[in-house]
């Protein structure tokens, strides 16, 4: 309580600045690195959540600076913190009958949920580069910093890349704790969305459920930029589903960025390299 307190005055502003513009905010906490506030965002219509994320991010950057600071959302803003995410909590709902798919009829769980959580596992590995999409992000996926470093699944885990919140039926959702803050919203809704898509309309089984500490286990995500974008290239039923064109443009563009922070030369080589080698 006392760390929230600390960003007070923002954190009114924010509340202001959100009920003005119409958006509902779930509670805002003090998370665990210096600095670092979680916000949560009523769920709802993934498009009208990803307009109200991209706005969202907006009008905190304007509450900070009124208040003689800066709000960051980069993954990993400072060495030894941990970074900062985007989860995202999906439900399916029936078209019809606007019930939860995830929850049969007695409340157990349904195969769709199953597929779902099979096709994130087997699928999200090649939108990394949409989920994390700069070379920072990249920097988050640190193993026991309370990110993910693999896609096992557990209820109400932590550790786990895939995580299963405690919930009623009508609420059951599945939660991707992959995604950093840097990622643009609507992508990353997308791909992430396409993920389980793909999985429930292949039938696709998910791995059994995990118990235990998640991060000793082997990786098993991209841990750089060049290797999450040629996975990517590589997609080609995620293409299908989030468009050729769109694929292919988005990697010509983050080629380019990374191949252009390949050509800086970092402090750390400067410190560790220029006169010991």
């Amino acid at each position: 309580m006392t760390a929230v307190d600390e960003f007070g005055p923002v954190i009114d502003d924010i509340y202001d600045f959100a009920e003005a513009q119409g958006f509902e905010i779930d509670g805002i906490t003090q998370e665990g690195g210096a600095g670092q506030l979680e916000i949560n965002l009523r769920h709802g219509d993934p498009l009208l959540l990803a307009d109200e994320v991209f706005y969202f991010k907006r009008l905190i950057r304007e509450a900070a600076l009124r208040h003689d600071c800066f709000a960051t959302f980069m993954a990993k803003p400072i060495a030894d913190e941990p970074g900062s995410a985007m989860h995202i909590h999906h439900s399916v709902v029936d078209s019809e009958t606007g019930k939860n798919i995830f929850a049969g009829p007695a409340g157990g769980d349904t195969d769709a949920f199953f597929h779902f959580i099979g096709g994130l596992q087997k699928y999200l590995p090649s939108v990394i580069a949409v989920l994390a999409p700069y070379v920072n992000s990249y920097r988050r996926y640190v193993r026991g910093t309370a990110a993910p470093i693999n896609l096992e699944w557990g209820r109400d885990n932590r550790t786990t890349g895939i995580r299963i919140p405690l919930s009623s039926p009508a609420a059951r959702r599945v939660e991707n704790r992959l995604t950093g803050m840097d990622a643009n919203p609507y992508l990353a809704f997308a791909a992430s969305l396409a993920a389980g898509y793909i999985g429930m309309t292949q039938n696709v089984r998910a791995e059994p459920q995990f118990r235990g500490d998640a991060y000793e286990t082997d990786e098993s995500i991209p841990r750089d930029f060049g290797t999450a974008l040629d996975l990517f290239d590589e997609a080609k039923e995620m293409h299908a589903v989030l468009g050729e064109d769109f694929a292919r443009v988005y990697s010509i563009v983050k080629r380019t960025e990374y191949e252009e922070f390949l050509g800086v030369i970092s402090p750390w080589e400067r410190e560790h390299l220029l006169l010991n080698v």
